[in-house]
């Protein structure tokens, strides 16, 4: 992830319900910790929709039958559960679905989760109460993220069991973890409500269904993996046009007539950086005129491949935005404040009337999907930048420069051994781009007889971006190293900046070394956005 400035919206509470929620406040509140309140026209959606629950509740075993409120779930939705049962119901639902497995989910991701449960439960067709919706703020202002495991989920009825989980950390049973990214303490949640001043929530009708049904999961994890994944377009075009530099490649090829008779938008964008970055290079200006009349593909398409992951990234965008904002639970409460036409609905009292319908929108398949392209898009910046790689080591193509970037090659190895881990990593991102959501398998007793495996997809997304993030690391490692050997020649401004942030941290290849150390380190610099900020201070990019 890379780290944004300090900013005034840091200090400034995100109004749920009435702030729109972008990919930057995303990472604020996940990974910095900036806090959260209800609005007040979102405090009056969720107790009007809790309005309706008190009404029918009140009506006794002689109300209408009702799914999630006085029904079992599920293949048990048919079964009449009583009126003195109810809040039994809503702990049985939440103990006996918290049954995921595996290494927990990142507290980043856990933030997420319990931001995007509050965002829907702002809408008002949930029908919990009030006190519910501001526990999950409370427990994000007070940096308390319920342990949840990554396994468990086929997003069928959304994410049922990591979202149970997250649950119980709601209601004091389970654990918990205090703080941010670094510095967390594990506790009980019990004690760690205890020692926040909190009361664990005593589950009213309805809440239990309503607080682990929807797909906050997958959208979570999925919405922090694209926010990175579209860093590393803009780290790409940087990389990549060092990566040019090093090997006295031409940027005839990002003509903005060439990119204007193929108006692709992602495309137009690499192209502008690429032209921004590599402008009034010595190192360019040094082989004009040498002869050389086109550059290799992983070179000369930059633009074309890296603006093709701009617009699949942006497409996954736009569909995960739309879920933040979405009712994802079921069933939903629907109140009007005029008497609505037709049959159907309730008098709610107050001139209200509402209708409670049970529908699908917990199926995660539009995340999925989208989840699916990203990874297949994102998958595609590492397999063209170990390409650059090669052309960087490999002799025969690196115009002149030494085999593997070392002086002294045959005693010494230098980043041989570096392009094939990078070569491993993008075989393993072939693996793991194939797509989750192709799969189903029946669940409930063929209730559930058609799942997403959105959590899956997003899995897969996450572990692709962090691999791509090393080889872009492991194609700078390089790519620095070509333009060192270049000297005294150096190339554009903003790309000469970004070497100087490389080289105060890894020296010059001059005999073999161990590389993960310095891999590592580079990687973090990829990561923690200093190398794009060094590259922003001479030029704009996109």
């Amino acid at each position: 992830m890379s780290i944004s400035k300090p900013s005034r919206s840091l200090v400034t509470p995100f109004r749920i319900g009435h702030d729109e929620l972008d990919f930057p406040a995303m990472r604020q509140i996940c990974h910095e910790g900036r806090e959260v309140v209800l609005s007040d026209a979102a405090k009056q959606r969720i107790e009007r929709s809790r309005a309706v629950v008190d009404q029918l509740i009140a009506g006794g075993d002689s109300a209408a039958s009702v799914y999630g409120i006085n029904t079992g779930f599920g293949f048990l939705a048919d079964v009449r559960i009583s009126a003195t049962q109810i809040v039994e119901l809503q702990y049985n639902l939440v103990r006996s679905h918290a049954a995921g497995v595996g290494p927990l989910l990142p507290i980043p991701v856990v933030r997420g989760m319990l931001l995007l449960r509050a965002c829907t439960l702002s809408l008002g067709h949930s029908g919990v109460r009030l006190f519910v919706a501001e526990r999950l703020c409370q427990l994000l202002n007070q940096r308390i993220s319920p342990c949840v495991p990554s396994r468990g989920s086929v997003g069928a009825s959304g994410d049922l069991a990591p979202l149970a989980h997250l649950t119980l950390g709601l209601i004091g049973e389970g654990e918990v973890q205090v703080g941010l990214p670094g510095r967390v303490q594990l506790k009980t949640s019990a004690q760690a409500h205890d020692e926040a001043g909190l009361q664990p929530i005593v589950l009213a009708a309805k809440e239990g269904l309503a607080l682990i049904n929807g797909t906050q999961c997958m959208t979570a994890m999925g919405m922090l993996a694209v926010a990175d994944a579209l860093d590393l377009c803009t780290l790409a075009d940087v990389i990549g046009a060092m990566s040019l530099e090093a090997l006295l490649g031409t940027p005839r090829a990002f003509d903005p007539r060439i990119h204007a008779a193929r108006p692709q938008p992602g495309q137009a964008v690499s192209a502008q950086n690429l032209r921004a970055l590599l402008a009034d290079s010595p190192i360019v200006d040094s082989h004009r005129g040498c002869g050389k009349v086109q550059d290799p593909y992983s070179l000369r398409c930059m633009p074309q491949v890296h603006g093709a992951t701009r617009d699949g990234l942006g497409y996954a965008q736009n569909v995960l935005l739309q879920e933040s904002r979405s009712a994802t639970d079921n069933p939903l409460i629907f109140v009007e404040d005029e008497p609505a036409p037709g049959d159907g609905g309730g008098d709610g009292g107050g001139g209200l009337r509402f209708d409670i319908v049970s529908g699908g929108n917990f199926h995660g398949q539009p995340v999925a999907q989208a989840l699916d392209f990203a990874a297949i898009a994102t998958a595609e910046l590492a397999n063209i930048a170990e390409r650059r790689i090669e052309q960087l080591v490999n002799p025969h193509l690196s115009s002149g420069l030494p085999a593997f970037l070392v002086r002294h090659s045959g005693l010494h190895s230098g980043y041989m051994i570096a392009q094939v881990t990078a070569a491993a990593l993008v075989s393993e991102n072939k693996i793991l781009a194939h797509p989750a959501s192709v799969d189903s398998i029946p669940s409930s007793a063929g209730r559930e007889d058609h799942v997403s495996m959105g959590v899956h997809a997003a899995d897969k997304l996450t572990r692709i971006v962090d691999n791509v993030r090393t080889v872009l690391a492991i194609e700078l490692c390089c790519a620095t190293q070509g333009i060192s050997l270049r000297a005294p020649l150096m190339p554009a401004a903003a790309l000469s900046a970004v070497h100087r942030v490389v080289r105060s941290r890894v020296p010059e290849l001059v005999c073999d070394r161990p590389l993960y150390q310095e891999i590592e380190a580079v990687r973090s610099l990829c990561e923690n956005g200093s190398l794009l900020a060094a590259a922003r201070e001479h030029v704009p990019l996109r």
